[in-house]
């Protein structure tokens, strides 16, 4: 399992452009409401940068409601006008990045909320992939190795646990940010990250017996460090 780290600084400017291109293709009538959207390799031949690029302006877009993303079928533009297709995308343009603070504030309710979903809808599919995110942090950790990336890998199996496409997509979207920040703030010392261990261990095991009120009391004890720490910065 691997996260790739794109921090919104640096690929801003691609992503604004790709979603940018993407509009044109809309308003000269190139793609229209209900089309399928061409694939991420060919957009990325066409505008000449990273299919992770076009993943990521996709995603937002998707988050934004302005594509729609079908199961095997693929993505395709919402049944929205032109003009508020135009005015929706230039919002997302013009959209603020959001300070670590923020990113921390909204991570914290969202995942209050997925974690108790996650413990009502967990499969043995979802429960394998958070294990193997837990192992593979667990691993790290013992070996003395930055483990952040393993950390949220366990917080996105969550995520897809809880079966809201929305709230998995919205993280998806703000996790590279937040590795970033732990990575600039050193957020996980030793101690944080060898009782992070038992913490998700703690989480895990609330999700598997599915007790939802557990889950979400062992999510606020995992939090309340990094809650304190975000207001200390």
């Amino acid at each position: 399992m691997k996260l790739d780290i794109l921090t919104r600084t640096e690929n801003q400017e691609i992503q604004h452009s790709i979603i940018s291109k993407i509009r044109d293709l809309m308003n000269y009538k190139n793609l229209e409401p209900g089309d399928k959207l061409p694939s991420e390799r060919m957009l990325s031949e066409k505008f000449n940068v990273s299919r992770t690029n076009v993943r990521e302006a996709i995603q937002k877009l998707e988050f934004y409601g302005l594509l729609i993303s079908k199961p095997q079928s693929g993505t395709f533009v919402a049944d929205i006008g032109q003009v508020a297709m135009n005015g929706m995308i230039e919002d997302i343009l013009r959209l603020e990045e959001p300070d670590f603070k923020s990113l921390v504030e909204t991570r914290i309710l969202l995942e209050l909320k997925t974690v108790r979903l996650a413990a009502q809808r967990r499969t043995k599919d979802d429960l394998m992939q958070m294990k193997m995110a837990l192992d593979a942090y667990s691993e790290k950790v013992k070996n003395g190795e930055d483990a952040v990336q393993e950390d949220l890998l366990f917080h996105l199996a969550i995520a897809k646990a809880s079966g809201n496409s929305t709230m998995n997509t919205f993280m998806l979207i703000i996790t590279p940010e937040i590795i970033t920040n732990f990575e600039k703030y050193h957020v996980c010392d030793k101690g944080m990250a060898f009782r992070g261990i038992e913490e998700h261990e703690d989480i895990f095991n609330a999700i598997k017996e599915q007790n939802p009120q557990l889950a979400k009391a062992k999510m606020k004890v995992h939090f309340k460090t990094l809650y304190q720490y975000c207001y200390n910065i």
